[in-house]
């Protein structure tokens, strides 16, 4: 009875929250928030869409994956080259000709189609994923070792994607890109600013649906039992490194597709987002939202970035990153179950009592 409540809390906590979002371009094109708050929600949902699927590996699962920035930034790096082809007329771009190709590279050519490059921007991380985790899952490596492989890896195709600077544009990325809808700054083009939100916003409820239900059926069950006792679960005849590297490769997908949102918001993707900062980041909307719970991975990207973007500016500008630390220490310390786990423990008491 217990556990049905908390279901039904989170699903209403992530209809408040769906409501208020849906809520944001409105008030926008009223002129009563600014229309760049209303873009940086947008990046929001991206964030919130990774850290879904980051949830599903280490909040269910128990993986830390301290590298999945590679496949935000491999999601998002599919959907630029399409936007810049689409902006350029599929002809070569600037950093092309300075890197000496007089014609389309082979590489990029995949993404003058739409369809090609929905198809890639999904595949490709997730192929990468795939291979990845059957070599380290078969051969059974988990905890901190697997943490420092992902490091590792996601260092690896940083210095790939500087080094391959014809072809990525190095450091400075691909820029200066229009969303899929058209431009979406200014007033002037606030209906492709809406329609992009929205999508994305549908985007964020079928992700966290299709979350939802995985962790809630037998499957859901299956890992939590690999995150407690691998062992266990393992001498009980389940194949325990097919389901872990299944949930690898979805999260990989889902990481991926919010690297895809991203880009339509931000205009630009840099190797910077491949960092292995970024992915430590990534965690840190985990955890302070609430592992182990998919409306907490949610909660935990919107309050993080709502607090960087508040506080990068101002007075605060030179402490900023200190205090977003001291949260997620506080929070690893004090509230171990982050933001949800927090309520939840409270709403709990208040039942067994």
């Amino acid at each position: 009875m217990l556990n049905k409540k908390i279901f039904n809390f989170e699903n209403y906590t992530f209809a408040a929250i769906f409501i208020v979002l849906a809520l944001m371009p409105v008030l926008g094109s009223a002129g009563v928030l600014n229309i760049s708050t209303v873009l940086f929600l947008g990046k929001c949902l991206s964030f919130a869409i990774v850290a879904m699927g980051l949830d599903m590996i280490w909040g269910y699962t128990g993986i830390l994956s301290l590298g999945h920035g590679l496949y935000f930034a491999l999601g998002g790096y599919g959907m630029a080259m399409y936007l810049k082809l689409k902006a350029t007329g599929g002809a070569v771009t600037d950093f092309m000709h300075v890197g000496g190709f007089t014609e389309l590279p082979l590489i990029w050519k995949p993404f003058l189609n739409l369809p090609c490059t929905l198809i890639l921007m999904i595949a490709v991380p997730s192929v990468l994923a795939f291979v990845i985790g059957y070599f380290i899952f078969k051969n059974r490596v988990k905890g901190v070792y697997f943490s420092i492989i992902s490091q590792a890896l996601t260092w690896a195709a940083y210095s790939i994607f500087i080094a391959l600077s014809p072809y990525t544009n190095g450091n400075v990325g691909i820029t200066e890109i229009k969303s899929i809808f058209g431009s979406i700054k200014g007033h002037a083009n606030i209906g492709n600013m809406m329609t992009l939100f929205y999508v994305s916003l549908v985007l964020l409820l079928l992700i966290y649906s299709l979350c939802k239900f995985l962790t809630e059926c037998k499957f859901g069950k299956l890992l939590v039992a690999i995150r407690d006792g691998e062992n266990r679960t393992y001498f009980s005849g389940y194949k325990v490194s097919s389901y872990k590297n299944f949930v690898y490769v979805l999260s990989a997908a889902i990481a991926a597709l919010g690297g895809a949102v991203f880009v339509n918001f931000n205009g630009s993707i840099t190797p910077s987002q491949m960092t292995i900062g970024y992915s430590i980041t990534m965690i840190i909307w985990v955890a302070i939202g609430g592992r182990g719970t998919i409306i907490g991975a949610v909660i935990g990207a919107f309050v993080i970035n709502l607090c960087e973007y508040n506080l990068s500016s101002g007075p605060m500008v030179e402490i900023w990153q200190y205090l977003i630390g001291a949260i997620f220490v506080v929070t690893i310390l004090f509230f171990k179950g982050g933001i949800v786990g927090f309520f939840r423990d409270k709403f709990g008491s208040r039942k067994e009592a």
